[in-house]
């Protein structure tokens, strides 16, 4: 067993999160498999006790999984996927494999009746894609195996599953189990759900930014990102419910848009990220907030989905109610991965470019007035990251080459205005002013981090 495993740290002055995190973590942990298996490197990521993992849940684990040092797991993992894409499955792989290295009995009977949900296939080309900027590990844009399946999902798969040609895939009830339009799989099948446009949307995103990485030319990128910008306009305007100001959760077998007071499902499309109407996704967030999920699955998603969406105080409820010792099925491996996950990119605002650039934003609300991770693999390094309240920011270069830090810090417009400034060691850095996707003010300081140094940077 590699001796980086787990080797991450967290402290802060709220005893109840920092218990919080040495749970999920030794949780996750316990859920890895080392290469003793017939599949090779792997965590659990289906229900307990399956000894699976499948692919909606490993998409979603994998940032927690990669601070936890299992990046090479989830690279097999994906790989796994990609291999046994089958045109004889209709493009589909098998959604949930076993350690054995085999379908999953309880899923797949056999090429013509098996589980699979529809989003799946871009889940994972966009979960890729984030793994090739957090651990800058090139297979995933280069890997022939993993290509070809990028490239089936987005032609053969979306072929085969869009019978009327409109852009979107669906389900219709003569597919049995085959094909589900929705992670959402509460009550009768739906033949789109909303969530399955959000992540086609962020798959073809992905897949886009991998061509352009991977030299297969400009004009190609541009064509799957303009199918995102179609998707998400058909979303944002056709999937709007004004009367009750937020969106539709998903359409029926007979063509009827279903309300989201009958369930649960604004929160993937904000997960995702892909509304870019400001009111609208501010109508998603206040159902999001006011509804919440129904079971841990869901639940795991809102800390991520909350710091997404600028809800600081919110997510950090909802990420200390996933490390609650009494929650029910605190024991799926989703709510370990993804709690130590939202630690990581959501309270700490740590993001990566892929190449050598980490970016950080505190994000501590209520009375968290302080936070510190060690011990943080990215990009082939290991950092550690403190923030003191939203003013004040240290980074360490703990091993590995030079690191490019970006720093963010949230301010009113009207400081920025007057000349609010940053310090970088305690002496005048040049700042400049940033904006982001939600229309939040930052001040924003770069600099070159060699190894073995730690720097700070500070709002005056």
């Amino acid at each position: 067993m590699n001796n980086s495993l787990g080797a991450i740290t967290f402290r802060s002055d709220d005893e109840a999160l920092n218990a919080g995190f040495e749970w999920a973590k030794a949780q996750a942990l316990f859920y890895a498999h080392h290469g003793e298996d017939p599949v090779g490197l792997w965590y659990e990521a289906a229900l307990p006790g399956r000894e699976a993992f499948c692919m909606r849940d490993v998409s979603h684990q994998s940032l927690g999984a990669a601070v936890l040092g299992l990046q090479a797991h989830t690279r097999n993992m994906m790989q796994k996927f990609a291999e046994n894409i089958s045109e004889t499955r209709d493009y589909c792989t098998y959604w949930e494999i076993t350690g054995g290295n085999l379908p999953a009995p309880v899923d797949y009977e056999n090429d013509q009746d098996f589980w699979y949900n529809l989003p799946a296939n871009f889940d994972v080309i966009d979960a890729c894609y984030r793994q090739y900027l957090w651990t800058g590990d090139r297979s995933y844009l280069d890997n022939p195996v993993l290509r070809k399946f990028y490239d089936l999902s987005v032609t053969e798969y979306v072929k085969t599953w869009d019978k009327d040609g409109d852009g979107i895939l669906e389900y219709e009830a003569a597919y049995g189990r085959r094909g589900l339009a929705s992670y959402n799989e509460a009550g009768e099948f739906a033949k789109i759900g909303a969530d399955l446009i959000a992540i086609m949307i962020a798959g073809y995103e992905a897949y886009a930014e991998i061509v352009k990485l991977t030299g297969q030319g400009e004009a190609r990128a541009a064509e799957y990102s303009a199918r995102a910008s179609e998707l998400r306009k058909r979303l944002e305007e056709q999937w709007w419910d004004e009367s009750n100001g937020c969106f539709y959760i998903a359409l029926s077998q007979k063509g009827a848009f279903i309300a989201s007071e009958a369930g649960e499902g604004q929160f993937l499309p904000l997960y995702y990220g892909v509304i870019d109407h400001a009111e609208k996704r501010e109508g998603a967030l206040r159902e999001a907030i006011a509804r919440g999920a129904s079971n841990v699955e869901g639940m795991s998603y809102l800390p991520e989905t909350y710091y997404r969406g600028g809800k600081d105080a919110e997510a950090l409820g909802s990420l200390k109610a996933l490390m609650e010792p009494g929650l029910d099925r605190r024991e799926y491996p989703e709510v370990s991965y993804s709690a130590v996950g939202a630690v990581v990119s959501g309270l700490m605002g740590i993001s990566a470019d892929g190449i050598s650039g980490v970016t950080t934003e505190s994000k501590l609300a209520g009375e968290l007035t302080w936070a510190e991770l060690s011990n943080v693999p990215v990009l082939g390094r290991v950092i550690g990251v403190k923030h003191q309240g939203a003013a004040h920011s240290e980074f360490s270069n703990r091993s590995g080459a030079y690191l490019h830090w970006k720093a963010k810090f949230r301010i009113e417009a009207a400081k920025a205005a007057e000349g609010q400034s940053l310090s970088h060691n305690s002496n005048a850095i040049p700042s400049s002013v940033e904006r982001d996707e939600l229309g939040r003010t930052y001040l924003v300081a770069e600099v070159e981090v060699a190894p073995g140094e730690t720097h700070t940077i500070t709002v005056v």
